[in-house]
């Protein structure tokens, strides 16, 4: 009797242990800024989702973008235990990223008056004092906080269309630095013990895209000239005792980290990514967080896919937990990165039939 043909499995389709956490296969739903019921159910059918929609668990220096979800009121604690309970209802996995902007924020509103033009005078006075409530993101007018006191300059938003201004920033004084690291802690307890169970079952410090963490992280952006600037290891402490405060508030085995060393979001560039994201995949196995989650070389700039000779290859090697790759990936590179061993779990921000 001959023996029946068995078809391979897809590697993006086999199961992997991370940690604590049995995933029946390797493809990843990536966070997202905004958030539409319709669009998790959707998701919901790929059973591992990965996504919170960047809440804001910070005081208010933290935001820089409208609509942002948070998970700091009581109601929106409420709001978010039916989708928490949607996604483990499709056997889901639920990591939620939490997101200082730093920089990359304002106190006011600049890019609103080719809405307003054509209204008459008192519509406009309303109008615009409505758009103003909604834009203004620093508490009380003052500047965002940063690592430096470099201003970024005007940036077009991600629809192609609208131009974003920045308020120059506040450098951060040594001293107010652990007041800040103690935020993402507060933050990950808060996410871990104030929502009735069943809770997210994670966090992931966002450390990438030109973003608070990414500003003390990348020399381009970083010129202090105390223990948290400099040398590469300075540059990286900042990062590093938020990963140590988090993995020890709420357990390592829930804590991953987003990174994108090569990465020039937000005017956020290295003069040496390869060894800035080497010496934190090394540096990171001391916490033994259950993943480090990165960005692809070739995603330099939001939103372009370039050709570039380098490859996350050494930092996968180098640490010891689940490795996370993101970034232009399509169904065929997803396969790939599995098959060739360049990562454990690939990470998609657009649908692709696995």
């Amino acid at each position: 009797m001959s023996e029946e043909k068995q078809t391979p499995r897809i590697p993006l389709l086999t199961p992997y242990k991370m940690g604590p956490f049995n995933l029946s296969h390797r493809g990843l739903t990536a966070m997202f800024l905004s958030l539409m019921p319709s669009y998790i159910t959707l998701r919901e059918q790929l059973k591992v989702v990965f996504s919170s929609q960047k809440p804001l668990v910070f005081p208010d220096t933290a935001q820089g973008y409208p609509n942002t979800p948070g998970i700091w009121t009581k109601e929106q604690v409420e709001a978010w235990k039916p989708i928490v309970d949607a996604v483990h209802a499709k056997g889901g996995i639920f990591f939620c990223q939490i997101w200082h902007v730093g920089r990359v924020s304002n106190r006011g509103v600049f890019y609103v008056f080719a809405f307003c033009v054509l209204l008459d005078e008192s519509s406009f006075v309303r109008t615009f004092t409505a758009i103003v409530q909604l834009l203004c993101f620093q508490p009380n007018g003052q500047a965002p906080i940063s690592s430096t006191d470099k201003p970024l300059t005007p940036q077009i938003r991600a629809n192609g269309v609208d131009v974003a201004q920045f308020t120059p920033p506040r450098r951060l004084r040594t001293d107010e630095i652990p007041q800040i690291v103690n935020d993402f802690r507060v933050a990950a307890r808060l996410l871990m013990l104030c929502i009735c169970c069943p809770g997210f079952d994670g966090v992931e410090i966002h450390g990438a895209h030109g973003y608070l963490i990414d500003q003390f992280l990348k020399d381009q952006v970083n010129d202090r000239t105390d223990q948290y600037g400099g040398s590469l290891e300075n540059r990286c402490r900042f990062a590093l005792e938020i990963v140590e405060a988090v993995a020890n508030e709420i357990g390592a085995e829930r804590v991953g980290i987003r990174l994108s060393p090569f990465a020039d979001y937000a005017q956020a560039g290295d003069s040496n990514p390869e060894a800035l994201g080497l010496y934190m995949a090394e540096s990171l196995n001391k916490y033994n967080i259950v993943y480090c989650h990165m960005v692809e070389p070739r995603m330099k700039t939001v939103g372009e896919k370039c050709e570039s000779p380098h490859s996350l290859l050494p930092m996968r090697k180098a640490f010891n937990g689940t490795f996370l790759v993101a970034g232009g990936y399509d169904r065929e590179d997803g396969i790939k990165a599995i098959a060739k061993g360049h990562a454990d779990l690939v990470v998609y921000g657009r649908l692709v039939h696995i």
